[in-house]
């Protein structure tokens, strides 16, 4: 029996013409280092007044027994319960322009009427591009710009951004499904993955977001609200260098990759595979092991 992808998802009534309005989005649980994807759709849920325009059925989505919502108990009964959300969201930037966010948990299940049901569901709301972004651990510093990588269901889409330089065969999400089917349907979508330098990749890392909300900002026009992220990262950013200046070790470390980041760049080869693979520096894993025993040191001296 053919499923229709329509039966996933309930548009809200009397909607406003959102002809040719982006959509971007991202869908928590699966990789998001410096949790960057996460901090800049949740800044502008809370900064841009957004209004529920479509929801999908998580009953029929999502694993709960993976992923188990909270639930609150009171003395002799129980109080609530944390119903998980998969939406698509209206808001509007500084200027009053229109635009789409989807966000929620990624899916367990049906990930293939999933993807068709986000490009129904986009379709009827605009039909315009969908954007995705994310971080991904990377062999850099967190004292240099962040590079942002690029990707997109057309060439001429992709401007001023880094790609990789090679074939990748990596585990696959619902998001990268949504933009391949999209783009084997003729539809515009792009996604953006921000380098997080590997030590901070299980930290809260704002400078990330900063870095993806700036390049949504490029490619959509939109002006979106950043003051609020920027003063995250401006006090995250002063408590990293803070915690490095203590510690040699770590210090010895981030300067290394500051050694290795600043010949790439002035060599001018900015698809060496080294920027990306880390070369011969500390695996992502010692440098997070050594970045790790060096917070956990402080917090016995914090106690």
């Amino acid at each position: 029996m053919q499923r229709d992808p329509e039966d996933l998802f309930e548009l809200s009534a009397d909607l406003p013409d959102l002809d040719g309005v982006p959509m971007l989005h991202h869908l928590e649980g699966f990789m998001d280092a410096g949790a960057a994807g996460r901090l800049l759709s949740e800044h502008l849920a809370e900064s841009c007044e957004p209004v529920t325009v479509a929801t999908f059925d998580v009953d029929r989505l999502i694993d709960y027994r993976s992923r188990r919502p909270t639930m609150i108990y009171s003395t002799d009964h129980w109080e609530s319960y944390e119903h998980p959300e998969l939406v698509v969201q209206l808001l509007h930037d500084i200027a009053g322009t229109p635009f789409l966010m989807l966000t929620g948990p990624e899916p367990d299940h049906e990930w293939d009427l999933f993807a068709s049901a986000v490009q129904s569901a986009s379709k009827q709301l605009g039909g315009g591009s969908l954007i995705g972004f994310q971080g991904i651990p990377m062999g850099v510093p967190h004292t240099r710009p962040l590079g942002v990588i690029s990707h997109a269901t057309r060439p001429e889409l992709i401007t001023g951004q880094q790609q990789m330089p090679n074939k990748l065969q990596v585990p696959g999400s619902a998001a990268a499904l949504i933009e391949l089917r999209l783009g084997e349907a003729g539809r515009d979508a792009l996604g953006f993955a921000v380098h997080v330098p590997h030590y901070l990749s299980q930290a809260v890392y704002p400078e990330a977001a900063v870095a993806l909300l700036d390049t949504v900002t490029a490619v959509t026009g939109l002006e979106l609200p950043s003051d609020a992220l920027r003063l995250a990262a401006d006090r995250t950013n002063s408590e990293i260098d803070r915690q490095v200046s203590e510690s040699s070790e770590v210090a010895e470390l981030v300067t290394a990759l500051e050694r290795q980041y600043d010949a790439i760049a002035e060599s001018g080869d900015s698809e060496n595979g080294d920027l990306l693979d880390g070369g011969q520096m500390p695996t992502a894993d010692e440098l997070a092991a050594q970045f790790e025993r060096f917070l956990e040191q402080q917090d016995r001296n914090d106690n």
